[in-house]
């Protein structure tokens, strides 16, 4: 049997629930997990249904079908092969911690993707990378060969078939054509002192000021900087007792955690873009195990 997950967005109306599963059960299917929000602000419906082919139907043969719903409701819909490992490009420049967590995470199996590669405008992590068998890429970026290195970047994605970029700190900002090519397909990590604390050591910024509450963001790339719909936060709590160097390390520690499990909502086709915002689908029981990082 043949597990898909099906994710639906559209206007919301009447009827949409019943003619997915109307439809999933007269071509064999078994709904084994289902998600829906109803968002009464935008009038918009999203959905996510998990599902086994008691029948072994193909995923073309099952989108084909289901033309004719969609049309009639004016979806967005997608049917997703669970077997799919989704190829992920990282990057990263000389802060290692998400890459290091992100590269553990994958090699123990609680990231289930393909990483086609890492992309770096430094060296500092090559040999961490290519001891992993995951191929390095260098792509220096200074002022004057921005063009040309995000040129370079774009035909590597192509090259890889990549399907989503990480920026696992990676510290260049990405140019306004690309966010809009990848709209929707590349994640971003940052700390959550913005935009209190701006700029370099926002951590001792926030040691200076008192800050109580250390906490990350990730979020999908836009045009506007930092300022993507967001996926996914977590926050740690702190005292008075601790340095400014305690504050770095638990900054890092809530980044690689948050950026793991936005990672692993996306690949696992939980996450709707909506306008500003996201909707973000809790795990299915038989992911929860694997979904409970850090």
């Amino acid at each position: 049997m043949t597990s898909y997950v099906l994710t639906v967005s559209c206007p919301s109306t009447r009827g949409i629930v019943a003619a997915i599963s109307g439809y999933l059960a007269a071509e064999g299917c078994n709904i084994v997990d289902s998600s829906q929000f109803d968002d009464l602000g935008t009038g918009k419906f999203f959905m996510r249904v998990s599902f086994i082919s008691e029948k072994g139907i193909a995923r073309d043969t099952l989108l084909e079908g289901f033309k004719p719903i969609a049309e009639q409701f004016d979806m967005e819909s997608e049917i997703h092969d669970t077997a799919h490992r989704m190829k992920v490009l990282l990057m990263v420049s000389r802060f290692g911690h998400c890459l290091n967590d992100l590269l553990y995470r994958w090699k123990i199996g609680a990231l289930p993707i393909d990483i086609v590669g890492v992309v770096s405008n430094h060296f500092d992590y090559q040999k961490v990378v290519v001891n992993h068998d995951i191929p390095f890429y260098h792509i220096k970026v200074t002022k004057e060969n921005k063009p040309q290195a995000e040129a370079q970047l774009l035909e590597l994605v192509e090259q890889t078939g990549t399907e989503l970029i990480v920026l696992a700190r990676y510290m260049q900002v990405l140019s306004d054509s690309l966010c809009r090519k990848m709209s929707g397909r590349i994640i971003n990590i940052h700390h959550s002192f913005l935009p209190s604390f701006k700029g370099a050591n926002p951590y001792k910024q926030a040691y200076e000021r008192g800050v109580k509450l250390i906490g990350a963001t990730a979020h999908y790339v836009t045009a506007d900087l930092d300022e993507g719909p967001i996926i996914e936060q977590d926050v740690a709590r702190i005292t008075h007792a601790q340095s400014a160097d305690d504050y770095v390390s638990i900054g890092r520690d809530v980044e690689s955690q948050v950026l793991a499990r936005a990672i692993h909502a996306h690949i696992h086709h939980r996450t709707f873009i909506n306008g500003n915002r996201t909707v973000v689908f809790p795990a299915s029981p038989g992911s929860y195990a694997s979904e409970r990082m850090g």
